[in-house]
């Protein structure tokens, strides 16, 4: 009888072992979630936009914080923190998770709206002919470690709930178009951060979960660590904390190597993701707080904010939003794409049935007939660790004469 005991507990507790290595999720949660993952990136950049590298290695002083007007969910539609993320999703959208870099880069050289810094020289390096993951190599990209796929992986996370191993392989493809070390742990510890979001609320654990997400020998990895340990030593005064990484990751030569400027402006990646995280978690689960910390930290003073509003207002969701969030035009459609509203929503739901297939998940229906994800859970494994200032030799990955036949830019882009 004791045997029989026995076993049954073991029996139970395996059996409680595999259902803990799965979560569910019910598909009308995923896109609530998922829609208020765009609203956040939407509000943070919409609000923060009047302040963009106005104050340069300086707070935003309290009284030049733009007060949010609930018409201002709308002053979105041409920035390009969202369009350019939303040429990726098409690809996405029109050849699967599978797609080549290589079309993922002749798409983007075809795109038609003005660039700067990693993405500028990226999308020329595709137009001349040096195909990816060489286009964002520092052999060929100046701005390698800057801040641009960090500002544009969202997507990613928001296509792959759960999955931060999809996360990281789609920063392997978008990313490698213009960055490189940094600059793409930066997208892929962002997009890992809205992975998680769909299932977790506690700023430390999603902040945690984008960490596992990226190599621990990186200095992005020691940034996000360090401003990690430096809340956990002192909760309740962000500017504390943003003086320590300014000291560091500003005014140390040491953390500022493939900078492409030495400064009081700084784009890269490093020091911005800090100020995501230190609106992430010094906001402590408020919207407008951790809008508000993450733009008045300065520098990239929009594209920070959106990223931070973005992952929280994934685990918030969209129905749980104020309602001063929520009034975006769903008929507007964003400049240089082909999405309104309803359509980012449709095509995010399309790509991320085949992520979660991909990421080894299944979706069920459930008693009620509703469709349910069942998602393993990942353990990350983060890309390999490389460096700017030292890199790996590059690929010698040029576009066939066939492929140059297909990128035809417009003439001139337009701002």
């Amino acid at each position: 009888m004791r045997r029989c005991t026995i076993a049954v507990g073991l029996i139970g507790l395996l059996a409680g072992s595999v259902l803990a290595q799965e979560r569910r999720l019910s598909m009308a949660e995923f896109r609530d979630k998922m829609k208020g993952g765009w609203v956040g990136q939407v509000a943070g950049v919409a609000w923060g936009a009047p302040t963009e590298f106005h104050w340069k290695g300086q707070i935003i002083p309290e009284d030049k914080m733009p007060q949010w007007k609930p018409e201002m969910i709308n002053h979105s539609f041409g920035q390009d923190d969202l369009y350019v993320e939303m040429t990726f999703l098409k690809t996405l959208e029109d050849y699967g998770l599978d797609v080549s870099i290589r079309q993922a880069g002749i798409d983007w050289a075809n795109s038609g709206y003005r660039l700067w810094h990693a993405n500028e020289a990226g999308r020329t390096n595709l137009r001349n002919g040096i195909a990816p993951p060489d286009s964002g190599h520092p052999q060929f990209n100046k701005h390698a470690d800057d801040i641009d796929y960090q500002i544009e992986a969202d997507f990613a996370g928001l296509v792959a709930p759960g999955l931060p191993n999809v996360v990281i392989e789609l920063g392997e493809k978008f990313g490698r178009l213009m960055n490189y070390g940094d600059g793409i742990y930066g997208g892929q510890f962002v997009g890992a951060m809205y992975a998680e979001a769909f299932f977790e609320t506690d700023p430390v654990k999603l902040v945690e979960a984008g960490l596992k997400a990226i190599p621990a020998g990186s200095q992005y990895h020691e940034c996000m660590t360090d401003v990690l340990n430096w809340y956990r030593q002192d909760p309740d005064d962000w500017q504390k904390c943003w003086q320590k990484i300014e000291d560091k990751y500003q005014k140390n030569p040491a953390y500022r190597r493939f900078s492409c400027d030495k400064g009081d402006f700084n784009i890269d990646a490093k020091i911005n993701g800090a100020y995501i995280v230190l609106g992430l978690l010094y906001g402590k689960g408020d919207p407008d707080q951790t809008i508000i910390i993450s733009c008045r930290a300065g520098q990239d003073s929009d594209c920070n904010p959106s990223s931070a509003a973005g992952v929280l207002f994934t685990a918030i969701g969209f129905e749980k939003l104020p309602a001063k969030f929520k009034g975006i035009d769903e008929t507007k459609k964003w400049s240089y794409t082909a999405y309104d509203f309803p359509g980012l929503i449709a095509a995010c739901e399309k790509v991320a049935r085949q992520g979660i297939a991909k990421g080894g998940g299944r979706i069920e229906k459930d008693a009620h007939g509703n469709e349910v994800i069942v998602l393993p859970v990942q353990i990350a494994r983060p890309s390999r660790l490389e460096q700017c200032w030292e890199p790996g030799p590059i690929a010698n990955s040029r576009f066939t004469p066939e492929e140059m036949a297909k990128i035809k830019p417009p003439a001139a882009e337009k701002n």
